[in-house]
């Protein structure tokens, strides 16, 4: 099996985060490799993973990093594979300095950007993006999709059988 997407982040205290995108990943059958990179500790061997992930098969890449936050921007500036950061909160700022180290990219150099610590939206966006080339992808998409849909109906159901004195 070739992974399809490539999770990396710069240390592996970022995994209680970056998990969410894995556990995405299995529960759409979407295979996906799993690395630890760091832009400050590792410059090398990033440079090389990224010039090199398209032709292992890597469609997207989602990059976790907190603090300064390099490793989004130098693997895309590494790559032409779309890039997807996910700020991740640090004790010092909560997260800010990692959102706006991976929002602030120069010209030409994109990384999309998820909430902090949003590593289930960044599996979410990158599989959005791999549906576009991939009908069974599209459909299991589209079922996730109406899947959230369903929970908030069914939770506006259960909120219409609560009882109060002054509820209309």
């Amino acid at each position: 099996m070739t992974p399809r997407v490539s999770i990396i982040m710069g240390s592996t205290s970022d995994l209680p985060v970056m998990e969410k995108a894995c556990q995405f990943f299995e529960e759409m059958e979407i295979p996906f490799e799993v690395n630890a990179l760091s832009a400050h500790r590792t410059p090398a061997e990033v440079s090389e993973f990224a010039r090199n992930a398209h032709s292992r098969g890597i469609e997207v890449i989602i990059a976790g990093a907190g603090m300064a936050a390099a490793l989004p921007g130098v693997i895309a500036a590494e790559t032409h594979l779309p890039v997807i950061g996910v700020p991740i909160k640090g004790s010092v700022l909560e997260g800010l300095d990692a959102t706006l180290a991976i929002l602030q990219m120069p010209p030409g150099i994109p990384v999309a950007t998820v909430v902090i610590n949003g590593a289930q939206n960044a599996a979410i966006l990158a599989a959005q993006i791999m549906a576009n080339g991939d009908a069974a992808l599209r459909e299991k998409m589209i079922a996730y999709k109406q899947g959230l849909k369903n929970k908030i109906v069914k939770a506006n159901a259960e909120l219409a059988k609560l009882e109060y004195k002054f509820k209309c």
